[in-house]
């Protein structure tokens, strides 16, 4: 069946459908991954957006249920320049696009997916509609397009519940895992390192968490602007308050950011790969991290009486780390827990970890 994508630009791909027929408007985004589309499909920071794969050959070892990182896809919609109808793969359950159907995602193949990353990287991130109808009025999509908006995205993705992970071998820790749209690769990072760790929804009260008994807090990644999480700051204030340990990544790394008077801005079209050099600052090292977010805090709003930027992005600069003055406090812009991606910076859980037990936590 024929596929048609509209951007807001107006500018048309005309390709093959894949998974779900149904008509669908959300904020096109590209990925430089080469690899790791079932865990990008299942990464709640994608909620409200159609992802563009930049490399061609997609599908090819199969979906399975070990690789999701959280309970369902979340991604609107999915374009490929190629996808492989059968995975080869000893791990496969099955084909991406019977997995696309089964959570209906809408998506499109057999466009020029390469070009179509290069517009949204001069003309930035910018909304776009999928539709299956073989006659349509341009002008009537573009409505459409121009009215959606990346919005609620968080309360979608987290948990409406408290779920509660054993450590993995002998517990050593309690840590407290705030879940704006978290990976499931992030709590087994805290898992292996001994920490058993209570997720709570994102709305959970400061005061809960704090009169848990936890010897550290974490802030996860999720999906949207920041800065319409307004409810969430004020919380976040509290827990940046207190004298518990804390590490944040992503959006939590935003929020916390916000929460201290610092300001965000979305990026033109953003970092969304496993490819992405970030150097540390204070050791002057490099790494190559996964990322995955439109928005950054910009480094002028950073308050050096509060924090310092110990990361920076090695291609244009933009803040990848903080490193707060009050005690046993840093966050990053990065996924240190990957999923996809490289695992260099997987150390910062170790950072974590002994940040915990020097304050005293270690049980």
């Amino acid at each position: 069946m024929k596929a048609t994508l509209i951007l807001a630009n107006g500018m048309t791909f005309v390709g093959r459908s894949i998974g779900s027929t149904a008509d669908r408007v959300c904020e096109m985004v590209f990925n430089t991954s080469m690899t790791g589309y079932q865990e990008i499909l299942t990464d709640p920071s994608y909620a409200g957006q159609g992802i563009v794969m930049s490399y061609p050959l997609i599908g090819n070892y199969g979906v399975n249920h070990e690789d999701n990182e959280s309970s369902r896809p979340w991604a609107e919609a999915f374009i490929v320049r190629h996808l492989t109808t059968r995975g080869s793969n000893f791990r496969c359950e099955g084909g991406l696009n019977e997995y696309l159907k089964q959570y209906d995602i809408t998506g499109i193949e057999g466009v020029d997916t390469r070009a179509l990353t290069r517009i949204l990287r001069s003309e930035g991130t910018m909304n776009g509609m999928i539709t299956c109808a073989e006659h349509f009025s341009v002008q009537d999509c573009l409505e459409k397009i121009k009215a959606y908006r990346v919005e609620g995205t968080v309360e979608a993705v987290t948990r409406k519940a408290p779920q509660v992970y054993p450590a993995m071998g002998e517990q050593q820790l309690r840590v407290a895992l705030m879940d704006y749209g978290v990976k499931e690769n992030m709590i087994r990072c805290l898992q292996k390192r001994g920490c058993q760790v209570t997720v709570y929804p994102a709305h959970t009260p400061a005061d809960t968490v704090l009169s848990g008994g936890f010897d550290g807090v974490m802030l996860s990644n999720g999906p949207g602007d920041p800065a319409d999480n307004t409810a969430i700051i004020e919380e976040v204030k509290k827990l940046y308050q207190s004298d518990l340990p804390l590490f944040a990544v992503c959006l939590g790394h935003q929020l916390l950011a916000l929460a201290t008077g610092a300001q965000t801005r979305k990026m033109r079209f953003g970092h969304r790969g496993g490819n992405h050099p970030v150097k540390d600052l204070e050791h002057g090292r490099a790494y190559i991290t996964s990322q995955n977010h439109g928005y950054v805090v910009t480094k002028e709003s950073v308050d050096p009486t509060v924090a310092e930027i110990s990361h920076v992005n090695v291609n244009e600069g933009s803040v990848e780390g903080l490193k707060y003055k009050r005690p046993n406090c840093f966050t990053v812009q990065f996924h240190p827990e990957a999923s996809p991606g490289p695992m260099d910076t997987e150390y910062l859980f170790d950072n974590f970890v002994d940040m915990m037990k020097q304050k005293g936590g270690a049980r």
